[in-house]
């Protein structure tokens, strides 16, 4: 993929920062050696390699980046499939699902918007109740339609719109590209929630919603919000398009909404019973645990941008 200088810049210092955490964690073992810090190298280990292979799909060519995301959906969604109970009769029905994520991001890449809008809310929506009418089964039919459906649009709608970004024309003079929004997007995601995370830590004192997130506070949303929104404000002239109105309230909506993705999945997790959704990322948990936030971010970014930018 061909990417401008701007991006290229705001890569740079994306690694700049996990060198710099990397030594500052290397440096608390060794003036702390009775501490534990297992579970904080774990995570800078696990930074590494998430952040090596974001990077190598993002600069390869763009078919590499469209299959990578493709790929992040179908994890997530094989993730879901497996902490959520699902019946021995929707086994069938759920390889209509798998296929579906190809399709979808299909239409991403050859910028279809119209069946990439509908695909999954209006086609899906009504070929899975008809594929488990033929199983015959009607107990549990609708707990069914429930599961498999909702999970395609946690899943593979709302994160394929990541995907969608990088079928965007370029814009203004400056020749923005939708590989500078998806950038925007996923460092200001992922950020927000470290900053959300360590206000929390610092400052947090009145819970939120307790009995979905015990630990997370209005201290900390609050601060993740302001500080997130801040960065908005310093990235945007390298990587969008956007006037500064419109940064703010980029700003605004990935932190709330990512937020919000974050406790909905924490809210299904503790609705059966587990902390984390998987063990494929050391020190993170699974992917829907990496990705939760970009589930609600992502489909409100890229309206956003859609409507207001083009």
């Amino acid at each position: 993929m061909v990417i401008n200088s701007n991006v290229a810049i705001v890569l740079y210092g994306i690694w700049g920062i996990l060198i710099a955490a990397s030594l500052i964690v290397w440096l608390l073992k060794i003036l702390n050696p009775g501490k534990d810090y297992h579970e904080l190298i774990q995570r800078t280990q696990s930074w590494w390699i998430m952040l090596g292979i974001f990077t190598i799909a993002f600069i390869t060519n763009r078919i590499a980046s469209y299959i990578f995301l493709g790929f992040v959906s179908f994890l997530a969604l094989k993730e879901y499939l497996s902490i959520i109970p699902t019946r021995r009769a929707d086994r069938r029905v759920l390889f209509w699902a798998y296929v579906s994520i190809p399709l979808q991001y299909y239409w991403a890449a050859t910028g279809w918007f119209g069946m990439f809008i509908i695909f999954i809310p209006v086609y899906m929506f009504l070929f899975i109740p008809f594929r488990l009418l033929l199983t015959q089964q009607t107990e549990g039919f609708l707990k069914s339609v429930g599961i498999i459906q909702w999970g395609l649009m946690i899943t593979v709608f709302a994160l394929s719109h990541m995907s969608y970004l990088l079928s965007l024309p370029d814009i203004g003079e400056k020749h923005m590209t939708g590989a500078g929004l998806l950038l925007f997007l996923v460092f200001l995601t992922q950020f927000n929630d470290v900053a959300q995370y360590t206000s929390g830590k610092l400052f947090g004192k009145h819970k939120v919603i307790p009995a979905v997130s015990p630990k997370k506070t209005w201290e900390g949303l609050i601060g993740g919000v302001i500080i997130t929104t801040l960065l908005s404000i310093v990235l945007y002239p390298l990587l969008t398009p956007f006037k500064l109105s419109i940064a703010i309230c980029a700003g605004l909506i990935i932190s709330i909404s990512g937020f919000i993705g974050d406790v909905t999945i924490s809210a299904i997790k503790r609705d059966i019973g587990i902390k984390d959704s998987g063990n494929i990322i050391p020190g993170h948990g699974g992917i829907l645990d990496r990705v939760d936030s970009l589930t609600f971010a992502a489909p409100l970014f890229f309206h956003l941008v859609y409507y207001l930018c083009y």
